[in-house]
């Protein structure tokens, strides 16, 4: 077998970098993404691309990437790369699916969990002599509590079984599906229009992909019919949610709380709708990112570009 050329411009997991040198010729420099003249300039060599997030395979990169036969996505969403242009140009495209889904769903309960109590940020009061005892005592326990899943993919099942776990009753939006699909059924959960479940879930979770047809789906409207003191959980993409009107109904008291892992620019510039909000966790693109979801994620990706080189 001929040894190919395989580059990979962001963080992997070490033995899966390991397995690829074992067969192939490997550039892994996880800070080429932040040197697109390099980038430019190895990408005519390689024969297989593996990236997070962050890389974006369209335009001058795309069109550099003569040879290469497949690109390898260390995660499951697949809005940085041109998907259209690569299958045009017989590159096949293979993301992650599945294997960070334990780790997001895991983040989404605990963002659930510490919005709904709002009891764990008080650690320097506590440790300076102060007793905010009575301010931290109209936390939320989450039994009984409505899980709404917007996105019913692994990683929605997923966070539905951990809720139900917890005693919560989990609702999803049945989206394009009707209700009666055995899929609610197996799972557990009731399938609702997104009216219906924003009006009855006290905690709303997003995971789904970022389309034309979800880009802006929580808009300033859409806010407003949550259910009053609700929680949002977003660690799918930024560009589903307005990021001013999630932070205008948080400073207004109209929702209980919000968690973003993923923003409309990411990095996160100096951002001034967000500075002093209240009962606000912002965390950089990392729900899918934990030792063991790295390491499954970054071993089926290896694995699967090995298969696709032949």
């Amino acid at each position: 077998m001929t040894a190919c050329r395989i580059v990979i411009t962001e963080f992997m997991d070490e033995s899966a970098v390991q397995r690829l040198r074992q067969q192939h010729h490997v550039l892994y420099d996880p800070t080429l993404v932040d040197q697109p003249g390099a980038l430019l300039a190895e990408a005519p060599m390689a024969d297989a691309l593996v990236v997070r997030n962050r890389t974006q395979v369209r335009g001058s990169l795309l069109a550099a990437l003569q040879r290469c036969r497949v690109i390898g996505r260390l995660g499951v969403g697949l809005d940085n790369i041109d998907l259209p242009a690569c299958e045009q140009r017989g590159m096949q495209v293979i993301p992650a699916t599945g294997a960070n889904a334990a780790s997001v769903a895991e983040y989404t309960i605990a963002s659930a969990l510490l919005l709904l109590r709002g009891a764990y940020q008080a650690s320097a009061d506590v440790a300076a002599g102060l007793w905010p005892r009575a301010a931290l005592s109209h936390g939320r326990e989450v039994g009984g509590k409505v899980m709404g899943i917007v996105g019913f993919g692994d990683i929605g099942r997923l966070t539905a079984r951990l809720a139900a776990g917890l005693g919560m009753q989990p609702v999803a939006w049945r989206g394009r599906r009707e209700a009666s699909d055995p899929l609610f059924a197996e799972a557990g959960v009731r399938a609702l229009t997104l009216d219906e479940l924003l009006a009855e879930a006290d905690v709303v979770s997003l995971n789904l992909p970022l389309t034309p047809q979800t880009r802006g789906l929580f808009d300033a409207t859409r806010i407003a019919a949550m259910k009053p003191g609700a929680v949002l959980v977003n660690t799918a993409r930024g560009g589903i949610v307005d990021e001013r009107a999630l932070a205008a109904a948080l400073r207004e008291g109209r929702l209980g709380g919000a968690a973003l892992d993923v923003f409309e620019a990411e990095p996160l510039p100096a951002s001034a709708h967000f500075q002093g909000c209240p009962n606000l966790l912002l965390t950089p693109h990392v729900a899918g990112v934990t030792q063991e979801a790295n390491q499954r994620v970054s071993g089926m990706i290896a694995e699967a570009v090995l298969r696709a080189l032949g």
